[in-house]
């Protein structure tokens, strides 16, 4: 599902809202959860899941047309740990 598909299922269910309205509230939570775990904080969704940030290392990676070696930078990576509740909604 695209956010633009996320924003019309939700106007469509809540036909008193405006499209324009449910986009900026949209927004709003997807720039607050990045801005969070760009400042290294773990964000939980109560009934859906936990987004938290890991350090990657710098490494030494291979460039696989090449074969020669390539400096990789030290990251973050984001990672998504799904609750329990939102486990038995999908498995069920």
């Amino acid at each position: 599902m695209t956010k633009s598909e996320l924003i019309l299922k939700i106007t469509n269910k809540n036909s008193f809202l405006y499209q324009k309205d449910v986009y900026k509230i949209i927004d709003t939570l997807f720039n607050s959860v990045t801005k969070a775990l760009r400042d290294g904080d773990r964000v939980e969704l109560r009934g859906f899941g936990t987004f938290t940030t890991k350090l990657r290392n710098a490494r030494i990676g291979r460039n696989p047309k090449t074969g020669e070696p390539v400096a990789i930078p030290q990251k973050k990576m984001t990672f998504f740990k799904m609750g329990k509740s939102m486990k038995e909604r999908i498995n069920s």
